[in-house]
């Protein structure tokens, strides 16, 4: 597991920006939201996932750290089940693109 080197959140611009050393990932809130790793949103089984509309407005009120391995994030909408581990942030950094398809 890597660690970020560097966490940032930037409430104007609506983003989370996260460093792994060189390797820079600017993660939107609503991506966040739409893409937390709870049992809420992803379910049990694949088949129980559940799609989430209606976050383009979402704002994170807090992050607090979990450990030395994750965060947890509270959104506005009250959603605040999600554990973000480091290794699930990095890789929804590097598959943000393909992710948001």
């Amino acid at each position: 597991m890597r660690l970020p080197t560097s966490i940032e959140l930037k409430k104007k611009s609506r983003i989370l920006a996260i460093e792994y050393g060189d390797d820079r990932y600017e993660l939107p809130f609503e991506f966040l939201r739409v893409f937390s790793p709870s049992a809420e949103v992803q379910g049990h089984t694949p088949d129980q996932a559940k799609l989430q509309v209606g976050k383009r407005d979402v704002d994170i009120l807090e992050i607090l750290p979990i450990g030395s391995y994750a965060l947890q994030i509270k959104f506005s909408d009250g959603h605040d089940s999600g554990i973000y581990s480091y290794d699930y942030l990095e890789e929804l950094g590097k598959n943000q693109e393909s992710l948001w398809q």
